[in-house]
C-alpha cells in the first residue's frame, strides 16, 4: 500500500499526509496538522470580518464639525442592535477597535501578488492597535510573526517597551534572552487559541472556564458560591468566570452575585498569591465597568471583594468606589460576610482540598 494517499485536490491536510511505521507519530501529526489548519481558517475569517466591519463603519464618516459626534452615535446605535441580534462581541469598544483596525491597516489584504501576507490573530492585532508609534508597531508585528509570539508574549513586550529597550541597548542579545525567559510559559501554551474568549464568541460558543481555574481555585470558588447562597442574606448568583475585556486585556471575574436586599452587584475575585495594589486597582476597574454597563436605576454602587488564599494568612479586602465608604460601613456590613467569615471558609476549603489530594495519592499507590 502506498504511503502517500490519492490526490484529494487542494486539501493540504490530505495531500501532505505520509504514512510511516510509527502509528502514534502519524496520529499525533494528523491531529496537530488539523488543529493548525482549523486555527488558520478561523483566524483568517475573524480578521477579515473585523476589517470589513471597520471598513463599513469608516464608509459612514461625514465631513465637518459634527463628524466625531455622528460617528459616536452611529457606533452606539450599531452596538445596541448588533448585540441584541448576535450577542457578545459587538460592544462599542469592539466596534471602535474594528474601525481602528481598518484605519491602521487599510491595505492588509492587498499586496502586489494579490494575496495577503501571513496574518496574525485578531487578538494580536488588538494588542498592536495599542501602539501609536507606527515604526514600533511595524516592528512588533514583524517580530510576532517571525518569532511566532503568543498574544500574551506580544502584550508583555508591548507593555514593557521591548522595542525601545532593544533600540537603546548595546547588548540586544541579553535583552532578548531575558524576554524569552520571562515569556517561556506563554510560548508553551498550545491551547492558547482554543482558550481565547474572542474566538469562542466568534464561533458562538461558551468560553471554557475550566482553563482559567486551577483545581484549588475551582474547589474554593465552588464552595464560596454555596457559602454565600446559604447565608440567607439576599444573594442571587449571576455568573462565574464572567468575561469582560478592555482595549488592552481580557479579564475574568471569578464570581458575580446580585444582592436583592442591598440592591447591588457583589463581585468576588480570588488571588493565589499575595494581594497587591494592582489587584485592588483591577477590582476597582471591574466595579467601574459594572456600574457603567450593568447597574440600573435604583441599584446601589457595586461592591468588590478581593480574596487571597495563598499567603501565610488568608485575607479579604473590600473595595468600594465613588466615595460610598460610609454607606458600605453603616449598611452593607449587615449583609456582607465579614472578613473573618471569608477567611475561615477559605481555610476550611483549602484543608479539605489538600486532604482529598492526599487520599487520592494514597489510593493511587
Amino acid at each position: 500500500m502506498d504511503n502517500k494517499l490519492m490526490n484529494f485536490g487542494q486539501n493540504s491536510i490530505m495531500a501532505n499526509f505520509e504514512k510511516t511505521d510509527d502509528i502514534l507519530k502519524d496520529m499525533c501529526g494528523i491531529i496537530e496538522t488539523s488543529q493548525r489548519a482549523a486555527y488558520q481558517v478561523v483566524n483568517t475569517t475573524l480578521v477579515q470580518r473585523n476589517w470589513l466591519l471597520g471598513y463599513r463603519i469608516a464608509s459612514e464618516e461625514m465631513q465637518g464639525e459634527d463628524r466625531a459626534k455622528y460617528g459616536a452615535e452611529v457606533i452606539k446605535k450599531l452596538a445596541g442592535e448588533l448585540s441584541a441580534e448576535y450577542g457578545k462581541g459587538y460592544t462599542k469598544s469592539n466596534l471602535y477597535s474594528f474601525y481602528s483596525f481598518y484605519k491602521t491597516y487599510p491595505e492588509i489584504f492587498q499586496t502586489a501578488s494579490g494575496k495577503s501576507t501571513g496574518l496574525l490573530s485578531w487578538s494580536h492585532y488588538a494588542v498592536l492597535l495599542q501602539v501609536k508609534d507606527s515604526n514600533a508597531r511595524a516592528w512588533y508585528e514583524k517580530e510576532a510573526r517571525e518569532q511566532t509570539w503568543s498574544v500574551r508574549t506580544l502584550q508583555r513586550n508591548v507593555s514593557s517597551q521591548y522595542y525601545y529597550r532593544m533600540l537603546q541597548t548595546q547588548k540586544q542579545e541579553l535583552v532578548e534572552k531575558e524576554m524569552k525567559e520571562l515569556t517561556a510559559e506563554y510560548q508553551s501554551d498550545k491551547l492558547e487559541f482554543i482558550k481565547n474568549p474572542v474566538v469562542a464568541e466568534f464561533l458562538g460558543l461558551a468560553s471554557n472556564t475550566d482553563f482559567t481555574e486551577s483545581d484549588l481555585e475551582k474547589s474554593i470558588l465552588t464552595n464560596l458560591q454555596k457559602f454565600l447562597m446559604e447565608l440567607g442574606k439576599g444573594y442571587a448568583f449571576v455568573a462565574r468566570q464572567q468575561h469582560i475585556h478592555t482595549e488592552k486585556q481580557e479579564y475574568f471575574i471569578d464570581l458575580v452575585f446580585y444582592n436583592y436586599i442591598l440592591k447591588c452587584f457583589v463581585l468576588i475575585d480570588l488571588k493565589t498569591q499575595k494581594i497587591t495594589h494592582q489587584d485592588v486597582g483591577q477590582m476597582d476597574m471591574y466595579i467601574r465597568m459594572y456600574d457603567e454597563l450593568k447597574r440600573s436605576e435604583g441599584d446601589n454602587p457595586t461592591i468588590g471583594i478581593v480574596l487571597c488564599s495563598e499567603t501565610d494568612e488568608d485575607i479579604a479586602r473590600y473595595s468600594v468606589m465613588h466615595g460610598n465608604e460610609q454607606l458600605f460601613a453603616s449598611k452593607y456590613k449587615l449583609y456582607l460576610p465579614t472578613e473573618e467569615e471569608l477567611r475561615e471558609e477559605i481555610e476550611t476549603q483549602k484543608t479539605m482540598f489538600y486532604l482529598q489530594q492526599k487520599e487520592q495519592l494514597h489510593a493511587e499507590k
